[in-house]
């Protein structure tokens, strides 16, 4: 073949994408996509399946977990610095391991994980509209919140996602916009819960847990009934993989949209900013429930099933039961309802980004790399992403009924989020000089093996953190497809003169 007949490195000059996400906007993406809403909203679903709660002190274990990804604070903030692209860390990972571990790791942990997670967060998004709807005294909404209707499960979560792929393709700046603006208001209404439980105390929790008329349920009860001291180190890591499921190491969103960040600020600053920021938003509300219901009486909540399934007992519901006020009520349920959105509009952006690169590479098909002129956005990318997401929603609604069910699939991004830590370490040792080489290398060591440990504990714990043949039988398919697919495009284009590899020794363009 003559060489002017060879395609190019990459599918094209540019992504087509264009620069128009903001310093704002970066943070905003990021805490959004911490999924601190959906976090503290299933925060009881996961103390409940704890083997024990004694001990188990969530505002030590948040701490715990954010000093543990600062290593990965360090990374990111640097490479972020050092390459700016499409695909964030993917276009990091592949540079400094190589195309095939690059790519399949990322493909596993990164582009098809983000699909369970969407599919997590789209039903988390149903039972938030169910729980709030009971809260507010509409009790078909009853099982929205127990997942015992997995039709209407089904359609919300369904027509929820949807329709925010749909905006995407159509109105992609609109997209970005949105995320800012619901992520704002949760955190305005989130603020408000903090201070409804500050305002109410004592004796306000107490009144919600006894207004309640749960069978055998009083305060009394609870706070008699809870064995054990207020912090247990041992037993409070076991909560180290829930703050790591939704929330510390997911400022990784505003790198993977790299080529679309602008101004210096937006690439320099809105990693360490947004985590943070993030840090202070999670612990805060944690800190607030066991202020107003002490240590002892909260943590005999969250852990109790009748209170977790029956009376969707977490932070949203409880500032919404102490605050006396119908409009307050109202206000708070939406601001879950709302940030949950937040996450779910980021998500389906994100996956599409990791579809772009990996296809920018050549390392998926090249048609994942198209981006619509007319609408500027990767239209066949948000297709696929909708197609797999959608079909996990209805598998996660009908055989399981519980949004838990999918915590398992991420254990394929607390996998890659290792090789992450170990590419960084690769890429020190081979481009990096004096001080910035040793704190790239050392950080990129401590992440790997945080990851390593989140990682075990996954797997120590399936009951807790979903750890089923949906969520490892995914892992392991898109595993197996991730491997095929990258040696199927490695041998399709060595036919036509063109050696893959070589795309791994450059950058691509933005």
């Amino acid at each position: 073949m003559a060489e002017s007949e060879r395609p190019g490195l990459f599918v094209r000059e540019s992504t087509g994408l264009v620069k128009n996400v903001s310093f704002f906007d970066a943070l905003s993406i990021n805490v959004s996509y911490m999924s601190i809403g959906a976090a503290l909203g299933l925060i009881g679903v996961t103390m409940a399946s704890l083997p024990t709660a004694s001990g188990v002190n969530l505002v030590v274990g948040s701490v715990i977990t954010f000093l543990m990804i600062v290593p990965m604070m360090v990374v990111y903030t640097m490479m972020s610095r050092r390459i700016s692209r499409t695909g964030g860390d993917y276009v990091w990972l592949s540079r400094s391991l190589g195309g095939f571990i690059g790519s399949t790791v990322t493909f596993t942990g990164m582009t098809f994980e983000t699909m369970p997670y969407l599919a997590l967060i789209a039903l988390s998004l149903v039972f938030a509209i169910g729980s709030v709807g009971v809260l507010l005294g509409e009790h078909a909404f009853q099982p929205l919140a127990t997942g015992s209707s997995p039709l209407g499960v089904f359609a919300i979560a369904e027509t929820a996602f949807g329709g925010i792929v749909a905006l995407n393709v159509f109105k992609p700046n609109w997209g970005y916009r949105l995320i800012s603006a619901t992520m704002v208001a949760g955190l305005i209404t989130l603020i408000l819960g903090v201070g409804v439980l500050l305002a109410s105390g004592r004796a306000g929790f107490q009144h919600y847990i006894d207004s309640l008329g749960a069978p055998g349920i009083s305060y009394s009860g609870l706070v008699s009934t809870y064995k054990g001291s207020t912090f247990n180190f041992w037993n409070t890591l076991l909560v180290v993989p829930f703050f790591a499921l939704f929330s510390y190491p997911w400022f990784n969103a505003s790198p993977s949209i790299g080529s679309e960040l602008k101004g210096k600020n937006a690439v320099r600053w809105a990693v360490p900013v947004s985590a943070l920021f993030g840090f202070a938003v999670m612990t805060a509300p944690l800190a607030a429930m066991y202020y107003a219901g002490g240590f002892r009486a909260v943590n005999a909540a969250l852990s109790n099933p009748t209170l977790v399934y029956n009376y969707s007992f977490n932070f949203w519901t409880l500032a919404m039961g102490v605050s006396g006020s119908p409009v307050l009520r109202v206000m708070i349920g939406v601001g879950w309802i709302v940030w949950t959105l937040a996450i779910l509009e980021f998500g389906v952006i994100l996956i599409s980004r990791y579809l772009l690169a990996q296809a920018f590479d050549r390392t998926l098909p090249a048609s994942f790399a198209y981006v619509s002129p007319r609408y500027g956005s990767p239209v066949v990318a948000h297709l696929v992403d909708f197609a797999v997401t959608s079909a996990l929603i209805g598998a996660a609604s009908y055989f399981y009924g519980r949004v838990s069910s999918l915590y398992g699939a991420v254990l394929a991004s607390m996998v890659y989020f290792a090789f992450v830590g170990v590419g960084a370490v690769v890429y020190a040792l081979r481009k990096e000089k004096g001080g910035a080489k040793s704190t790239l290398a050392v950080s990129g060591t401590l992440m790997a093996a945080v990851f390593v440990f989140i990682s075990y504990e996954f797997l120590a714990y399936p009951a807790v953190w979903g750890g089923n043949p949906l969520a490892y039988g995914y892992i392991a398919g898109s595993l197996i497809a991730g491997s095929v697919i990258y040696i199927a495009m490695k041998l399709h284009y060595k036919s036509v003169g063109l050696d893959i590899r070589r795309v791994f020794e450059e950058i691509p363009p933005e």
